[in-house]
Parts: C-alpha cells; structure tokens; sequence
C-alpha cells in the first residue's frame, strides 16, 4: 500500500483542494513586498507582546502593587530561560513534514495561540495579588504561568516566523529581509508603547485588563493574516534525512566562530539590556515619573534603536564588517549608561532620556549587526536552526541579565552602606552593565581581524582577546 493511500480520508481531501482555494498555499516565487509586509504582522504581535511583557506589566507590578523588584524580575526571566528550546523548534521546524506539506506554519500557530493564552490569562492573575494570602499566592502561579507562555509563543513564532522569512527571500537579500523584520519589530514596540501610554494616561485596573484583553485578540488576528498565502504546500521536504542537534550544530559552527559569535552576542545582549526590569522603575522612583511617562520611554528606546538599525544597514551596504559595526554600537552603549548613572544623583530627566535613547541606539546598532553575521553562518534549509540558536543566545541572556540585574539591585538597596539610596542601587547593576559591554568587545575583537584581513593602524581587532 502506497504512503499516500495510508492517509486518512479527510487528509487526502485536504491536498485535493485547489491551491487557490487554500488560505495558507500558492504561494509566488520570490517575497514581493506586499507579502513580505504581511509576514512582518508576526513581529508586530510579538513587539507587542514584549512592551507588555517588559514595559507595562513590570511597572505596575513593581510600583501600583507592590511586589519586590526580584520576584518580578524572576517572573520575566524564568520563561526566558527556556530560551534554548528555540534551537530545537527552529531545526524541527526545518525538518517537520505536516500532513498538509507545511513546516514553519504550524510552529507560527501554535506559538500564536500561546501569546494568546497568556494574555489572557494575565487580568484574572493581576487581580489576585492584590487579595489575601492564599490569593496572592495563586496570582503569582498565574503570573507566572502566564509569562511562560508569553515567552514561549514569542520563542517559538519568532523563529519559525523569521526561518520561513529566509525560506522566502532571495539569498542575496536575506540579510536585509531578516533586518527589515527587526525594524518593524521595533517599531511595533514604539508605537505599542505609545498606545498603552496613552491608554493607560489616567491609569486604573479596568484600563489595564481591557488593554491586554484587546491585545491578546489582536495578536491572534495578526498572525493568522501573516500566514495567509505564505508557505506553499509541499514546501517541507519528503525525504530528506534527520538531523541532531550536535550535527546540526557542527555545520553551523565552522571551526569555533559560531561559537566565539553567539559569546559575543550574549555579553553584548546581557550588556544592553540587564536594564529592562529596572529602567520604568528607576524613572518612576528616582525621578517621580509617572506611568504613562515612564511607558514612553520604550517608545524613545525603540525609536532610538530603531535608528541604529539604519545605521547598520547603511554601513552595511557599503561594505563595512558586520561584527565591527557591533563593536560602535558597544562604543556607543557605555557612555550611554553613564548618561543613566548621572542622571539620578542630578534628579535630570532630560539626561536620563538622553541615556535611554543612546541605549537603545548602541543596542540597535550591534544587534542587527551581529543578526546579519549569524545569517552568513547559516546553511541552506538550516535557516530554523541558525535563527533559533542566535535566538537562544539572546533570550538567554536577556533572562540571565534581566533576573540577576532585579536581584542585585534589590541585594544592593538593603546593604547598610548605601543608606537605602535606590539610585546608588540601580547605579551599581548600570556599571555592571559597562564592564559587560567591555568584555563584549574582547570577545568581538578576533571575529573583526578574521573577517576584515590586515588594516592600517591600531583598530579593533588589534585589541586584546
């Protein structure tokens, strides 16, 4: 008996269906710029997701609430550090053979319909910690729980979403694409945050639940127009054999320069952004700002990072190394910090906002940079793996950084020498932060001399390592 004849019934009737008809088939050769445009909806939901995730929830946990710094950071964190997983969706996504011929697609819904449940579940679990004791318990279950799936759905979209938009694009451009999908991503988390500030201007509960209540039916919504038309049926490959992860990694590797690239990617990723739990916080307790305030400042950051990225891709078409670029956005991010340290002792918001917008332009700068190099590293049909283990990388790191930056702080502001000063507290994590951007250009140094060959003068890549 033949394999197709081993279908079932209802299978077999699907693949009868004329491709036209089909909402996810017959999809054109190449990526013109309408369905590109469509398959960047997945990051506008994800960039959602994180101003959410990262911006607005956190505030209000922290300060209408009340819950320690470090139980907050945790509750971002630990689903983060499931971060590793995405290299393993990504390859599985590379190699899964659905019964309708789709690979990335039932990756990007699945991942969907987790952003989905853990919006939703968000309202009923904030609700609870501000009731007794048991109910404060079963709300921080809740959180919890619904952060991870929070994290995993932005895990598992994202990287199924940005291999297929690999699958997709032309090889020559798939660097731009790849970037180009990080730029609406950004500005998905600009104009987010502008929207829930504005929402949320004269802040009560109610604002609040409706908001996310909304926004987890928009993500759904997005995503389900993202994927329609997208991947073609009998994209996924019949016969094409298994893969480990140790042999995929092997070929993705190239004799220890992945490895010493993800390191970079990590210190520079834990460097930037060990500041997210802590950033809203620091504005609205240092500097009395106000919710809405202090949600624009991720509207100032992405916009800012947003400009890195331009940054890059025109350095980039001119031919400029990919991990050199990364080393000026660190150049760019430490005097940043420095910028945010001073700012609290000077009680000056516009030095702060100063620091928070060369923040987030070093940090777009080296991240689109060192995306695009990963990208080169990748094999053919191996795009899931590449972006799941740049993805792990980062997400990794973000966790790590992110949980132990609201720890310390929170260690720092007990300790009897600092008399309770929480801007000596959220000072010590922004140094922290400058010596990571300096181990992060160790790291990148080699990577500049091995790509760029011999230069004149004293540069980058004649630093120590």
């Amino acid at each position: 008996m033949s394999g197709r004849a081993r279908l079932p019934l209802a299978v077999r009737a699907w693949r009868a269906i004329p491709h036209e008809w089909m909402p996810f088939a017959d999809a054109a050769r190449g990526l013109p710029g309408a369905r590109l445009f469509r398959l960047s909806l997945i990051q506008v939901s994800v960039g959602l997701a994180m101003v959410l995730l990262n911006g607005t929830l956190n505030r209000v946990m922290i300060v209408e609430i009340g819950i320690p710094t470090w139980q907050v950071a945790l509750f971002i964190a630990l689903p983060l550090l499931l971060a590793p997983l995405r290299a393993l969706f990504g390859l599985k996504s590379d190699q899964h053979r659905s019964a309708f011929g789709w690979r990335r697609v039932p990756y990007i819904w699945f991942g969907s319909m987790a952003l989905f449940g853990g919006l939703a579940l968000t309202p009923i679990s904030l609700t609870l910690l501000t009731g007794t004791v048991a109910q404060a318990i079963a709300g921080r279950i809740g959180v919890l729980l619904a952060f991870f799936l929070i994290g995993m759905g932005i895990h598992v979209t994202q990287t199924a979403g940005l291999a297929l938009a690999c699958d997709l694009a032309p090889a020559k451009q798939r660097p731009r694409v790849v970037a180009l999908l990080y730029v609406v991503l950004l500005l998905a988390m600009a104009a987010g945050s502008l929207l829930f500030g504005a929402t949320l201007s004269n802040f009560t509960y109610g604002t609040l639940f409706a908001t996310v209540g909304y926004c987890a039916i928009f993500v759904v919504a997005l995503n389900t127009v993202a994927l329609w038309k997208q991947e073609q049926r009998g994209s996924a490959p019949e016969e094409a054999p298994s893969v480990t992860l140790r042999e995929a990694w092997r070929a993705f590797d190239r004799g220890g320069r992945a490895r010493r690239l993800l390191v970079g990617v990590m210190l520079v990723t834990a460097g930037f952004n060990m500041q997210d739990v802590l950033l809203e916080p620091y504005g609205g307790e240092v500097l009395g700002l106000s919710v809405s305030q202090t949600t624009l400042l991720t509207a100032i950051w992405a916009l800012a990072t947003l400009c890195g990225f331009g940054l890059a891709a025109r350095a980039m078409s001119r031919g400029v190394d990919n991990c050199l670029l990364a080393t000026r956005g660190v150049l760019i991010g430490i005097p940043a910090f420095s910028l945010v340290i001073f700012a609290g002792p000077l009680v000056s918001t516009p030095i702060f906002v100063a620091g928070v917008a060369l923040i987030g332009l070093g940090g777009g700068l080296a991240s689109v940079s060192l995306l695009a190099a990963a990208t080169a590293l990748a094999e053919s049909e191996r795009f899931g793996f590449a972006m799941g283990a740049w993805g792990t990388a980062q997400a990794l790191a973000v966790g790590l950084a992110v949980g132990f930056g609201g720890a310390l702080r929170d260690l720092v502001h007990a300790w009897a020498p600092f008399g309770g000063r929480p801007d000596l507290a959220y000072g010590f994590v922004y140094h922290l932060e400058i010596l990571l951007l300096f181990c992060a250009l160790v790291a990148l140094g080699p990577l500049v001399s091995r790509t760029r060959g011999a230069r004149r003068g004293f540069g980058i890549e004649e630093f120590p390592a």
